[in-house]
């Protein structure tokens, strides 16, 4: 079969000429980063106010207790809500609001495509460390139909899980009278992006300037998709919403954000453990992401569209917090960041989308970027990758 080609530069207005951050190795092909006239990225500028002393820690601290304050319940009810997969980052927010700050956390889990034996294990331990929990569990069906319709035409198979993690918890937040939601870290500010700085956002005025609703593909409708069928994957009302009042807040505008920490934290508080095979698909990484057995393809399809994935990821954080040198960082990405999911991974996700080894490559070579690969001798070749001669 043929899957029409997607326009990946155009669609996500890539830079036609590939650059990589002076300090990190992240690449000016991440949507929303930028880069200065010195050639680093916002991000490694982020983490640079975080450590030269610019971001007053203690007054931020102060303004995270006068939050806390504001919506603490004195009557046994839940007065934060915190979305968690039982990964490291929401398990580490979630216990320092009920073991330090002493706030009546609820814990709300969008369940992922299919739990890993470890994913699993750190949920319960999640539990097991003192958090009640709602667990949602979509629907396998409707699930499987829209993760691939999310493959082929959206280049991320992920998209139906996002949706549901995003939707799920405000939908729980307004069911239960909730109005502080809390969140780990502020990605496109911790990671690069367009985002600014901020404590929180209102989730009216985010639903009122159609930032939620350009995640919800009305083109779903056309795949014989009912309301129904598609209520977890939509947000909440306006109307819900102002009632309620939710504000969505980041932790890591109040405390530093370091994921190597908050990791060492859960092992200590919760009994989180790291993926027990070592390290993960595409990446040297062994203590995050590790909940869904179709996750590989998620960073997979990055390296089509973008020309990078997991290691990439990994690796340019690790070098912000000055935990590798960037070239460490950059021999870490040639070896692991092309890495092809395991076998057994590449089986199970053709089994869950339904699909043949030819739909599935013809779908991948339709996102992959005419600027960043280039097809020699009958393979294709990455046209740039991240070196130490940048500096």
């Amino acid at each position: 079969m043929n899957v029409k080609y997607k326009n990946s530069k155009k669609l996500y207005s890539l830079p036609s000429k590939v650059e990589f951050c002076k300090r990190c190795v992240m690449s000016n092909q991440r949507p929303r980063i930028t880069f200065d006239s010195k050639g680093v990225c916002n991000a490694c500028r982020h983490f640079e106010k975080k450590y030269n002393n610019q971001i007053n820690w203690q007054e931020r601290e102060k303004e995270l207790i006068e939050t806390l304050d504001r919506h603490r319940k004195n009557n046994g009810s839940y007065d934060v809500l915190v979305p968690s997969s039982g990964g490291k980052d929401s398990v580490y927010v979630a216990h320092l609001l009920k073991y330090k700050y002493n706030m009546n956390p609820l814990t709300v889990t969008w369940a992922p495509n299919s739990y890993t034996e470890i994913g699993l294990k750190n949920f319960q331990s999640q539990i097991d460390a003192g958090f009640d929990n709602i667990l949602v569990t979509p629907n396998s069906k409707t699930n499987k139909k829209l993760t691939k319709i999310s493959f082929e035409q959206k280049g991320d198979p992920f998209i139906p899980f996002v949706m549901g993690q995003v939707f799920s918890p405000m939908r729980m937040a307004i069911m239960h009278e909730i109005p502080l939601i809390f969140y780990g870290e502020n990605g496109d500010v911790e990671y690069g992006g367009d985002a600014e700085d901020i404590p929180f956002y209102n989730l009216e005025d985010k639903i009122v300037d159609d930032y939620i609703l350009d995640f919800y593909p009305e083109e779903l409708k056309e795949h014989g998709l009912s309301e129904a069928e598609l209520f977890n994957y939509s947000p909440p009302s306006k109307e819900d919403v102002k009632k309620v009042g939710i504000e969505c807040h980041f932790w890591s505008y109040y405390q530093k954000w370091m994921p190597q920490s908050n990791y060492y934290y859960c092992v200590e508080n919760t009994d989180f453990m790291p993926n027990p095979n070592g390290r993960s698909n595409g990446t040297y990484s062994t203590y995050a992401s590790l909940d869904d057995r179709i996750d590989p393809f998620h960073h997979y399809l990055s390296l089509m569209k973008f020309g990078y994935a997991r290691a990439t990821g990994d690796a340019a954080h690790e070098v912000r917090e000055g935990l590798i040198t960037r070239r460490e960082a950059v021999s870490l990405v040639k070896r692991f960041d092309l890495e092809f999911p395991s076998s057994s991974a590449y089986k199970y996700f053709l089994e869950y989308c339904d699909i043949t080894e030819d739909y599935f490559w013809n779908v991948m070579d339709s996102w992959r970027s005419e600027h960043l690969w280039i097809k020699e001798n009958g393979k294709w070749k990455l046209k740039h990758q991240v070196n130490n001669n940048e500096n």
